[in-house]
């Protein structure tokens, strides 16, 4: 059972970082100030970073990146790691044409073309 967040919360205010500059998502080029500033702003869930900044949601799928965004977030919001809910991963989708479908089945092809 994950623990819920409490909204109402309050984090020391943002105060900018040397390291702010890093990179941590590399696929999304995604920051850690950028990540920070998200928490900051009310985004208090990995979904929620993870919708927002498109963290883990590159090539990678967040291969490079999860553990990092997990763990700074934990540390911004003074929490432990294993506090947060872990995000859900999805294969990586794509569009595709009707005229491949319907070859791949082996029925009407070319019919609507």
């Amino acid at each position: 059972m994950s623990k819920i967040i409490d909204r109402s919360l309050k984090l020391s205010p943002f105060i900018p970082q040397a390291d702010d500059d890093m990179i941590i998502c590399r696929c999304e080029e995604v920051t850690k100030g950028e990540i920070r500033r998200a928490i900051h702003d009310g985004m208090y869930t990995l979904t929620e970073i993870r919708r927002y900044l498109r963290t883990g949601m590159g090539l990678c799928q967040g291969q490079t990146c999860s553990r990092l965004v997990k763990s700074l977030v934990a540390k911004e919001m003074g929490i432990a790691p294993s506090e947060l809910e872990n995000t859900v991963s999805r294969a990586p989708q794509r569009p595709v044409e009707m005229s491949v479908l319907a070859n791949e089945r082996g029925e009407g092809a070319g019919q609507y073309e």
